[in-house]
């Protein structure tokens, strides 16, 4: 196995563009591993624990670091070669003519004087260099989406108290997912304009609720993240409270809907009260939060993402929500052997493993039962090897342990496929249970990609008299670019068992097992008579 390493001096790219561009290496002949990732002292100690790189490496944070390992030096040849022309390519601009290149604007400043009318900002630096451009554009007079994660919590209290002092938002450090005036920013999904608004502190969650939203047939106004520690006791809530306040105000949105991981109580008791008075109706969606501490008027509490869109579209319409009807669970039978006992979840959406996690503890109905994870409900629940699965585990693979000097799996799946296929050999596995995520940032054609390992382990698990049932959701809409139909029907040819959410999908997992269960004991009553 050869490697190559080379820096590209004083070159910027965010890190979106990157995570596409090790994706793309990654596939190339011979390729087993690639990262292209500014050189900031954070990734360069990541790409190290890793054991991706080793020795001094002459780069500093305004440096770009390219790392490749594969088969031959020849390949790694032709994969540095495409990287750097990549990465050399700078796109025509329309406006300087045929035989010219636009000068990119190289700061803040810069930009904003090439487009004076803007208001907003979408900054996706490293992180040590993240606070001070959002502090930049904040003192420009321009609202602030920090893309970026690594920013201290110092200074996200900093910047979102400037923000609040000059009456402009903060989104993030580390937002996702944003819909605002109908474009859909970083992580996000093409949807219907419409009147439902949503605030939330999660990505994918964001998501969820935007697409389910879609598909029952209205739209968003506005999809504000905050960022995940915005509900936190020492920030308090500051994005969350404003984007409510604004909300409220704007005669576009007729329904608020509230998405977040259960807050700080001191947080989420000012949360709710700014909701309740906001004038309009609120759906409230503490994932794992106790339902009956969300009271006050015009406050409807949910307990899944597929509630929350059901419960909005509900009340968009001028009409009560009300408890959904859960369907029937219409697993196709699947021929498990006695070993087989235990679900997999294998997610990119952290959100959704955690919402799986929780659910999934619910349904199984046995005191006993424990749903490990590396992102657990419970801290006790927490895996000691997240490389390795025990009995019932749901895993979170967007988690940073999984994305150092990788892409994420929104964007690469190889790391999915591989874990997958370990899952597959495994005789205790029963269900692997899965998210397909589609939108803006994501890989253009996600079913494609998993299906050649979901048949690969089919055939490996026949061999071995085994079968194995593999059940998903896809959170996107008709709109968005990799074409949700063609996703879903990718998925049912490769024998997929398709829900309509993530709570419906952990729904139609448990569902297989306890068919299991139930067909056990009805041979047992038969052997007693």
């Amino acid at each position: 196995m050869s490697q190559a390493t080379r820096v590209v001096h004083n070159l910027y790219r965010d890190s979106v563009s990157l995570m596409e561009l090790s994706a793309a290496l990654g596939k190339m002949s011979g390729m087993e591993q690639a990262s292209v990732v500014m050189a900031t002292p954070a990734n360069v100690s990541l790409l190290r624990e890793a054991r991706f790189i080793d020795g001094k490496i002459a780069a500093g944070p305004n440096d770009l670091l390219i790392v490749l390992r594969g088969r031959s030096d020849a390949e790694l040849g032709a994969a540095m070669e495409f990287a750097e022309k990549a990465l050399n390519d700078v796109p025509r601009s329309h406006a300087a003519g045929a035989n010219q290149v636009a000068m990119p604007p190289k700061s803040v400043e810069m930009a904003l004087s090439a487009a004076p009318a803007a208001n907003f900002a979408l900054i996706s630096t490293p992180g040590e260099y993240a606070a001070a451009e959002a502090m930049k554009a904040l003192r420009l007079g321009l609202n602030v989406m920090l893309f970026s994660d690594n920013v201290s919590l110092q200074d996200e209290i900093a910047l979102k108290r400037l923000a609040r002092e000059r009456e402009l938002l903060v989104m993030g450090p580390d937002c996702g997912t944003a819909i605002i005036n109908g474009v859909p920013l970083a992580f996000a999904n093409v949807v219907r304009r419409g009147a439902i608004g949503c605030i939330g502190a999660s990505g994918t969650g964001l998501q969820q609720v935007t697409c389910l939203v879609d598909r029952l047939g209205l739209g968003i106004s506005q999809a504000i993240g905050t960022g995940s520690h915005d509900l936190h006791k020492s920030v308090g809530g500051i994005t969350m409270l404003q984007s409510i306040a604004a909300l409220a105000r704007d005669p576009e949105t007729a329904v608020l809907v509230l998405i977040s991981k259960p807050p700080a109580p001191e947080v989420a008791q000012e949360v709710l009260a700014a909701a309740s008075k906001s004038g309009k109706p609120v759906v409230v969606n503490f994932i794992g939060a106790d339902a009956s501490t969300v009271q006050g008027k015009n406050l409807f509490s949910v307990t899944t993402l597929e509630e929350a869109a059901s419960a909005a579209v509900a009340l968009a319409r001028g009409r009560r929500p009300t408890t959904p009807r859960v369907p029937a669970n219409r697993a196709i039978p699947v021929r498990l052997l006695p070993t087989q006992r235990y679900i997999r979840g294998l997610y990119s959406g952290g959100t959704f493993c955690y919402e799986a996690s929780l659910l999934l503890a619910r349904m199984l109905g046995d005191a006993t039962a424990r749903v490990w994870s590396n992102t657990p409900v419970v801290k006790d629940d927490a895996l000691s090897d997240v490389w390795h699965s025990r009995e019932h585990t749901i895993i979170d693979l967007g988690d940073d342990v999984f994305t150092r000097g990788r892409p994420h799996p929104m964007i690469d799946h190889r790391l999915r496929n591989e874990r997958l296929r370990i899952e597959a050999e495994d005789p205790e596995v029963a269900v692997i249970l899965f998210d397909i995520v589609l939108g803006y940032g994501a890989h253009p054609n996600p079913a494609a990609e998993i299906v050649t390992a979901i048949s690969a382990a089919q055939l490996r698990a026949t061999k071995k008299k085994r079968q194995i049932a593999f059940v998903a959701f896809v959170c996107g809409t008709q709109a968005d670019p990799q074409n949700l139909e063609q996703q879903e029907s990718t998925l049912r040819a490769a024998g997929v068992q398709l829900a309509s959410s993530n709570a419906a999908a952990v729904r139609l997992a448990a569902s297989v097992i306890a068919r299991k269960g139930a067909a056990r004991t009805t041979r047992k009553l038969a052997v007693t008579r």
